[in-house]
């Protein structure tokens, strides 16, 4: 073949390389259009789902200031914690929703639970107070506003005179004004939060009632507070360890200040945090990874127990456990009077192939445990258990403390029930009142039990 021929021929090779490169070239820019385009429609139906559940969540929170039968005011209480729970679940879907909309999925959340918190207090007897009533008359109000709010954007949206944000785009926004150490802005949809109106206080049995954040831990009052090397020593004294191999590496100054150590054992990084009043352990856990286990967990409980009383907590009885990647994690109650103190829960982990304590969570024990009295129930255990479903078959009994949703707890017959599937299932009776107080289950496999 000539020289001109392979030129020729050359030539003709790298055209169809080009023009099949180019062709690659396009349709990747084609596709990427379309996945945009499917992106752009799905954060358009978030917003559509978030401004249609804030607008019947107002409505709901309207009809439910007027209720006065029992039955229907649960309903419609059930209908706002649905429709808070939607608009959750579409903001959740917007790439910057729980960033720049902080204050909204924070009302999403309150007015969801305060309205659940209510359904479950509804009775014949009382239905709600005239301070319930305004307080959910004033959450339909900012309901109301929300949801115009939102309605004005997503008109805007739908005439494009606005654009929804990509992921990439409002990443990116968000990390470079964080860098610069400026405001979050950019997004049109700030809007929502600047307009924000005043929310009215939630005072009620639940987790968001502003009465709780003075709530303080009833096992550090009157206790002084402890300075860098003292917490240091606490931490060291808890896992028999040396003082000098722990490191201050945090400060916390939140509602529960404390001091956070680090050291290195075993090959991990352990993580120690020592409350600041008192010198008490917090919680702790390690990074390093177990090796094969040779523990069972029934010795890995009994090691867990022993940790607990050589470091004073008594009459702890362990619950249920669960493992996790070579560590079997225990919940122990107190045992007092013969009821079992669930509020005061502790958690202790152990290392099936060391049986080292590797973590422990303190803080329902700090926050609740001290002196109580249990009033005689005023409901028998028969009597109570004629609450429990026919179809379940009981298997075992106790008295019990309960928390409720807030900082409150309840004295209980406990019934621990088994299904005709085979599952269990505790029954919770109230034993001043004989009414059901709370339903779970065991969700029980090859790892351990779990309780939801």
């Amino acid at each position: 073949m000539s020289k001109s021929r392979k030129r020729a021929v050359a030539a003709t090779f790298l055209a169809a390389a080009f023009v099949i490169t180019a062709g690659f070239a396009v349709q990747g820019h084609v596709q990427a259009a379309q996945y945009r385009r499917q992106l752009d429609n799905g954060y358009r139906y978030a917003f559509a789902q978030l401004a249609t559940a804030t607008g019947e969540l107002e409505t709901a929170l309207t009809k439910v200031s007027h209720a006065t039968s029992p039955a229907l005011f649960a309903a419609l209480c059930a209908q706002a914690y649905a429709q808070a729970q939607a608009a959750q679940a579409a903001l959740g879907q917007l790439p910057y929703g729980n960033v720049e909309l902080e204050q909204t999925a924070a009302f999403l959340a309150r007015v969801g639970d305060y309205a659940m918190s209510l359904a479950q207090g509804t009775s014949a007897e009382l239905v709600c107070t005239d301070d319930h009533r305004a307080t959910l008359a004033a959450l339909a109000d900012n309901a109301q506003d929300l949801a115009l709010t939102l309605e004005t954007l997503q008109a805007q949206l739908a005439a494009g005179a606005l654009g929804p944000e990509g992921l990439e785009e409002a990443t990116a926004r968000l990390a470079a004004a964080d860098g610069q150490g400026q405001e979050l802005g950019g997004s049109a949809f700030q809007s929502v939060e600047a307009d924000f109106p005043e929310v009215p206080t939630l005072i009620y049995d639940g987790p968001f009632s502003q009465h709780l954040e003075g709530q303080t831990c009833k096992m550090l009052e009157g206790l002084p507070q402890v300075n860098e090397s003292q917490a240091r020593a606490a931490a060291a004294s808890f896992l028999d360890l040396p003082q000098d191999i722990f490191t201050l590496t945090d400060r916390s100054q939140g509602k529960l200040p404390t001091y956070g150590f680090t050291a290195l054992v075993d090959g991990g990084q352990l993580y120690v945090e020592v409350t600041c009043q008192g010198g008490q352990i917090l919680e702790l856990f390690t990074s390093r990874t177990p090796g094969e286990a040779v523990l069972s967990r029934a010795e890995a409980r009994e090691l867990a127990s022993g940790f607990l009383e050589r470091k004073g907590f008594a009459h702890m009885e362990p619950s249920y456990s669960l493992e996790q990647n070579g560590v079997l994690w225990v919940h122990f109650a107190p045992v007092e009077d013969g009821v079992y103190c669930y509020p005061d829960l502790v958690k202790v982990a152990v290392a099936l192939d060391t049986g080292a304590v590797c973590g422990f969570e303190g803080a329902g024990y700090l926050t609740h445990h001290g002196d109580r009295t249990f009033p005689s129930p005023a409901v028998d255990q028969q009597t109570a258990q004629a609450l429990v479903d026919p179809s379940l078959t009981v298997l075992s009994h106790q008295l019990a403390l309960i928390p409720t949703g807030g900082e409150y707890e309840v004295f209980c017959h406990e019934f621990k029930c088994q299904a005709a599937d085979g599952s269990h299932v505790l029954i919770y009776v109230n034993a001043q009142t004989g009414k059901q107080q709370n339903i779970l289950l065991l969700v029980e496999d090859e790892s351990g039990t779990l309780v939801i």
